[in-house]
């Protein structure tokens, strides 16, 4: 059972409602629907030996129906008339126009309540007669070879068995595997119907891993989830062009993935929490656009660069909040001599839908789960938390639009997913109505259209919700935070303990001084614009911020034994180019100090001669706003001989 954590804004009548009549939102500018639904027949034709398998496909289909349609218990017609009926009200109900008076919204609002209400109460009658029914997996084996069938249609088998012997024993294969079947349906099919495409990366990844072939283990949920997005395209072009086409082939991007994510969670790379994921959650954590260069990259430079993030208590923010603090909003400039894309994205900057690129691969990279929610002129995105999703640098899941589902729809569906027990009644509502042909409720308009038995299935998750008193989590930033520098109010570092051993000042046998970055008397403690914290691998590092309206002094004195020239630098790394601080040196006039752009990666910045007295020396440094972060190990200096 579900663990009742959810906290913040109620799950409320009035916000679902506001899907059912709301069309797909325009796609923002720089976004991409990097999980658009890719169907499972694209207009290829049939060969003859393609038109004998459809007929084979649809015999079956039309066979496993008639034995199912003769044993399903009847249902009182008067209780499916109240049931339907009260569908027919919420079907018709128009949401009013951003001109409609308030009298007119509050009508709307109350009607949604009452139709809601009498459609659930009639819903749950139903369940309750039917709960044997949904509670018995008699008639499971065929009713998942139904839905199958179903979603891949028998054209879109015809059309892959069509290609040769192994193909069509490839879908007879799984059409026998019901714990199989079993596995792909719970963690919501195959992408598009292309049960043919996944099964042969599925049984690609298990000839490269023998782990993958655990049943129940992480890496066998990793496999599955991986195959189940299938067809997508890491790697393969520039983010913002996709061009979804039919797989005749057999890519091994997926493969290569999934050995990336399998070696990361070997060597400890990803969340804690990864090792628990489902195969459900599994299948919106490698599907990335970006390569697994660029994955192993962000891992790599959070650690060094920002450490403070892959240990945030608050989920909503970890590893999202790297965007928030590392990634300016400004114009949306480009310059591929940066480096790789992700390198290029986070160097500039950039409006909306290039933040939400950056939090996806940085959540992704991490082994978090997450999806796109595009919003009309707005690309922001959704993640997954140990308490459930939360949408971060956007609007309220009514207006979000999360690959081909409505964003309310995908909230419920995550919410009603936790009941493990019960929501297999809710699938086996959905096969049923599969088996007798009837429409499924909309994705996209929240609860709008579905024959009978998937309208009950929709009840039946709404009802897992409301009983529990399942509460949203709030918005993680939100618009306002998502399309702004602003801070967002905690931008103060915790209080830290820093062991002396860390902020001890040593000298080398040449006479090189070599001073920790958290050694500086001014902050004495963590401030908005200075954080001290632990370093991932080991001791301690100091991280100046770029958030912020005003620049701080860092301050270190310095017992410098013989007076003269010596040789400023710094251990650092930065994620933004052309940036520099200005260094003071006791009462010397300040200078301007080029600070390198280092890619995330520990380097020694070029050195600057300065002049120091013999004894206690003050060197200041301090960045001019608005400026872009840079983390401090440690700071050097050298005698000029």
């Amino acid at each position: 059972m579900i663990s009742l954590k959810h906290t913040a804004l109620i799950f409320c009548s009035a916000l679902f409602s506001m899907v059912s009549v709301q069309a797909a939102p325009k796609e923002a500018a720089d976004d991409i629907p990097d999980e658009a639904p890719v169907a499972a027949s694209t207009k290829i034709s049939l060969t003859a030996r393609g038109e004998t398998l459809m007929a084979k496909y649809t015999k079956l289909l039309d066979e496993l129906k008639a034995e199912i349609k003769s044993a399903l218990p009847a249902v009182d017609d008067a209780k499916k008339t109240a049931f339907l009926s009260a569908r027919t009200e919420w079907n018709a109900l128009k949401a009013p126009k951003e001109d409609d008076s308030a009298e007119m919204r509050k009508a709307y609002d109350d009607a949604v309540v009452a139709t809601e209400a009498k459609a659930l109460a009639a819903a749950r009658v139903l369940l309750t007669d039917l709960d044997a029914t949904l509670a018995s997996d008699k008639l499971d084996a065929t009713l998942m070879k139904i839905a199958i069938i179903t979603q891949a249609t028998p054209r879109g088998l015809a059309e892959f068995s069509q290609l040769g012997a192994a193909e069509e024993k490839i879908i007879d294969s799984l059409l026998a595997d019901a714990p199989l079947m079993r596995q792909m349906l719970e963690a919501g099919g195959a992408n598009g119907g292309s049960y043919g495409q996944s099964m042969q990366v599925y049984a690609a990844i298990q000839k490269a891993s023998e782990r993958s072939r655990e049943t129940g283990s992480i890496f066998q949920r990793l496999a599955l989830g991986t195959s189940l997005q299938t067809p997508w395209f890491p790697g393969k072009q520039r983010i913002g062009v996709y061009a979804p086409v039919q797989r005749t082939d057999l890519d091994t991007d997926q493969v290569e993935r999934y050995m990336h994510y399998e070696k990361a969670y070997l060597d400890g790379e990803l969340d804690p929490a990864f090792k628990d994921l489902n195969t459900w959650e599994c299948r919106f954590v490698t599907d990335d656009p970006y390569s697994n260069e660029e994955l192993t990259w962000i891992r790599q430079t959070i650690r060094t660069y920002r450490p403070d993030q892959i240990i945030n208590p608050d989920y909503k923010w970890r590893y999202i909040r790297f965007v928030k603090d590392d990634m300016p909003y400004c114009s949306t400039t480009h310059d591929p001599t940066i480096g790789t894309q992700a390198q290029e994205q986070i160097a500039l900057g950039g409006i909306c839908g290039r933040r939400a690129f950056i939090g996806r691969l940085s959540l992704r990279a991490f082994g978090i789960p997450t999806r796109a929610s595009t919003q009309t002129g707005h690309a922001a995105l959704s993640h997954w938390t140990p308490d459930g999703w939360t949408i971060c640098f956007g609007a309220w899941w009514s207006v979000a639009w999360c690959g081909p589902q409505g964003g309310m729809d995908f909230l419920l569906d995550s919410q009603a997913r936790e009941f493990t027990d019960e929501y297999v009644k809710v699938m086996r509502a959905q096969w049923i109505g599969n088996a007798l042909g009837e429409e499924d409720v909309d994705l996209r308009k929240y609860g709008v259209g579905g024959g009978f038995w998937d309208g009950l299935a929709f009840y039946k998750k709404m009802a897992l919700v409301k009983d529990a008193e399942i509460k949203a989590l709030e918005l993680t930033g939100g618009m306002k935070l998502g399309e702004s520098d602003e801070l967002i109010g905690d931008e103060v570092g915790s209080e830290i303990e820093i062991p002396e051993a860390d902020k001890t000042i040593t000298t080398a046998t040449d006479g090189t001084l070599t001073i920790p970055a958290v050694a500086c008397y001014s902050p004495r403690g963590p401030s908005d614009r200075v954080l001290l914290m632990k370093s991932h691998d080991k001791g301690m590092q100091m991280h100046y911020t770029r958030i912020g309206a005003r620049p701080e002094l860092v301050k270190y004195r310095i017992e410098v034994p013989t007076a003269g020239e010596y040789e400023l630098s710094a251990l650092l790394a930065t994620v933004s180019i052309k940036q520099n601080m200005v260094v003071r040196i006791n009462r010397e006039e300040p200078v301007t100090y080029d600070i390198p752009y280092t890619k995330g990666t520990w380097m020694k910045s070029a050195p600057l001669k300065v002049k120091l007295e013999e004894g206690t020396n003050m060197i200041s440094i301090t960045a001019r706003t608005p400026n872009r972060g840079i983390s401090f190990k440690h700071f050097e200096l050298k005698p000029v001989k």
